[in-house]
């Protein structure tokens, strides 16, 4: 069971829809939406879900904004009212509007659009960017050929110049998220309509992963973004100054900024790509005393979240006694980072290969996090404990993690048709699998599946298991998670998923499933996507590192997302909205209610009526003074044009001319005495 990728315009002529462009929905007299910054979105952008949305795409959007935030200053907030926002609804076909056109607008994700990479795209034309392959220079790098294309269908390959479309500076981007595949709009099913003239890129133009690096740049070039929202820190101690790491102070030895060169001593981030190249952080166990240890300090972060997932990837060559273990350094509550607390232990053992590891931080406060080398027996190392590739999110740690090693002899043997992964299990407590199928018929593509298995929760909970979205990604092991393109896709369980007997394949799978040896639990029927990812993909980025194929799987709940839709306000203008809230408030306080000021009444206080440098207040329309009061004199009067004595000062001043005329008479006296 599964389905095929199919790619926008593929999915949009099916529907009927023809569009500028394709997908883009452009209102009239709409022009330079990349120019005019007018159109520019202010962040957070607020959104609404439409009901109307299948339960799948919902779960997708929201995946979608995660990896805005994280590669990109982007923000998206749900909809309280404001004048402009972005509607989320499922009509026919994907496709968008392009710009902030101030009045709220819609973007379509209908049946087959929702995939996080289509969403993207469509949320990129809502950002203001249009197709690259409509650039005014694009025919210097790609051949359109015209008489492929479905008649009537030509407008999609127009081009526009500088004064429509800018590029920001940035190169042609064969890579790019907006970029048409070679098959779009063709009327020969095998024959393309747009190719690279570097045929190196055919396969390549067209990439539905994820965002390119040049999009990024694109994209923070024209929102002005220095920083992200859930990105913290990442390092491949590359560099000398390994990211401004810190060896601890209380400790035996320090950890080496080695180079990769010998057998069993190669670098990760390079690796596979050059030979005797590439750093990472090395703690010799072979020699000194058990028990030593070397510590490896971040730098001071900052978090925003209260969540953060650690990821690195590190090897163990030494002894199998030998330990890494990850702390916390927390504000101890006086601005002072010295709190400590152990966060996970990573025992040694007779694996030497790269491993990717994930912890979960729970932080709140300003902290560091710190790798702890412990040595075990000296005397049984002939290695030690290397680090390399570290990258923190406030983003969740993956579910489950599934390394399939040697993927590449896995390819060429042809007998191997399926491999199943281990049980996992989601935080709910359903057991479940991965289906890989590494050459599906033979296609270049690999079939990557979902299945529940049996487990020990499966008396407890809830049968069948619908409404749960299962997402698995292909990982893209590029050094910089801000540029990983990984391949992720998602479904939602469903009641219209059935197996041959016509029963849910959702049920629980002792039921529904087939046993298996291998885990001791029964598997269900998978479901899953026929072309997940190419082999060609495999090869040309990092999803092949160290030969190790990374699959992360999640299966969570989202029910709670099917009612999203909420009501739009009337849009209003600045001036109104203040006075609503402003008679809102008093009626509450069963005051008087303020009466509405049209933008187009005459001001009361200008000029100002008020004398004596008194202050002019509109109130319901009518200028009142509030008057001035110094230490000795205050002003009064509808204009502040009265001078009165403070009565403090006024007392003093008789008390004063009466002791004076006291003092006089007594004096007097005493001279008529004399």
């Amino acid at each position: 069971a599964g389905e095929i990728f199919k790619d926008i315009p593929q999915i949009n002529l099916a529907a009927g829809v023809d569009l500028f462009q394709g997908d883009i929905l452009l209102p009239k007299n709409q022009r330079n939406a990349l120019r005019n910054e007018t159109y520019r979105w202010k962040f957070p952008i607020p959104y609404i879900l439409g009901d109307d949305l299948d339960l799948n795409a919902k779960g997708v959007i929201l995946q979608a904004f995660e990896m805005f935030r994280l590669k990109s200053c982007i923000d998206f907030k749900p909809y309280e009212g404001e004048k402009t926002y972005i509607f989320f609804s499922k009509q026919d076909g994907c496709w968008s509007m392009v710009g902030d056109l101030q009045t709220g607008q819609n973007l379509s994700i209908g049946s087959g659009c929702d995939y996080r990479a289509i969403v993207e795209h469509e949320i990129l034309h809502a950002l203001g960017f249009y197709h690259e392959q409509s650039r005014m220079d694009r025919d210097d790098y790609v051949n359109i050929w015209w008489n492929e294309i479905i008649p009537g269908k030509e407008h999609n390959f127009a081009k526009y110049d500088d004064s429509y479309i800018t590029d920001l500076n940035t190169p042609y981007d064969y890579e790019s998220l907006m970029h048409y595949e070679p098959l779009s709009f063709n009327k020969n099913a095998s024959v393309p309509t747009i190719t690279a003239k570097i045929p190196a890129f055919d396969d390549i133009i067209g990439q539905r992963l994820d965002l390119s690096a040049i999009d990024l740049e694109r994209l923070n070039r024209m929102y002005n973004c220095t920083s992200t929202h859930t990105f913290l820190d990442q390092c491949s101690f590359e560099l000398e100054n390994i990211c401004g790491m810190i060896q601890g102070t209380n400790h035996d030895q320090d950890w080496v900024h080695q180079q990769g060169s010998l057998m069993g001593q190669e670098d990760h981030t390079l690796s596979g790509r050059c030979r005797d190249a590439g750093y990472f952080m090395y703690f010799n166990t072979s020699s000194g005393q058990a028990d030593q240890v070397a510590i490896l300090e971040s730098r001071i972060l900052y978090p925003k979240r209260t969540q953060q997932c650690l990821q690195f990837f590190y090897r163990t060559t030494g002894s199998p006694s030998d330990k890494l273990i990850i702390w916390l350094k927390e504000d101890d509550g006086t601005g002072n980072i010295r709190k400590m607390r152990k966060i996970q232990t990573f025992q040694a053992d007779s694996d030497s290969n790269w491993k990717i590891a994930h912890v979960t931080l729970n932080v709140q406060k300003k902290f560091r996090y710190l790798f702890q080398g412990l040595k075990g027996n000296p005397s049984s190392s002939l290695g030690g404990i290397a680090i390399d590739d570290v990258a923190l999110t406030e983003m969740p740690c993956p579910t489950a993690v599934w390394v399939i090693r040697n993927f590449s002899k896995i390819l060429e043997n042809s007998s191997i048709s399926v491999i199943e992964s281990p049980r996992f299990y989601s935080p709910e407590g359903y057991g479940f699998g991965i289906s890989l199928f590494p050459n599906y018929q033979s296609t270049g593509y690999a079939r990557v599946a979902f299945h529940l298995c049996s487990g020990e929760n499966d008396a407890v909970l809830e049968w069948p298991a619908l409404h749960r979205q299962a997402t698995l990604t292909v990982l893209d092991q590029d050094p910089d998670v801000l540029t990983r393109m990984s391949s992720s896709k998602s479904f939602t369980t469903s009641k219209d998923h059935v197996n041959s007997a016509n029963g849910s394949i959702w049920d629980k799978p002792s039921i529904a499933g087939r046993f298996d040896e291998s885990c001791n639990c029964y598997r269900s029927v998978s479901w899953g996507w026929n072309n997940f990812i190419s082999h060609s993909q495999m090869r040309r980025r990092s999803f092949l590192k160290n030969d190790d194929l990374i699959i992360f799987a999640e299966f969570n709940d989202i029910i709670h997302l099917n009612n999203t839709e909420v009501p739009v306000g009337p849009v209003q203008s600045a001036l109104t909205e203040g006075l609503v809230l402003e008679r809102q408030k008093r009626a509450a306080q069963a005051m008087e209610p303020v009466q509405d000021r049209l933008p187009d009444l005459p001001d009361p206080c200008d000029p100002n009526p008020c004398q004596n440098d008194g202050i002019c207040v509109n109130v319901k329309g009518k200028a009142s003074c509030r008057c001035p009061s110094g230490q000795a004199f205050f002003f009064t009067g509808e204009r502040c044009q009265s001078r009165q004595v403070h009565g403090n000062i006024l007392g003093m001043l008789i008390g004063g001319i009466a002791g004076t005329i006291v003092l006089t008479i007594v004096l007097i006296s005493m001279m008529a005495r004399r």
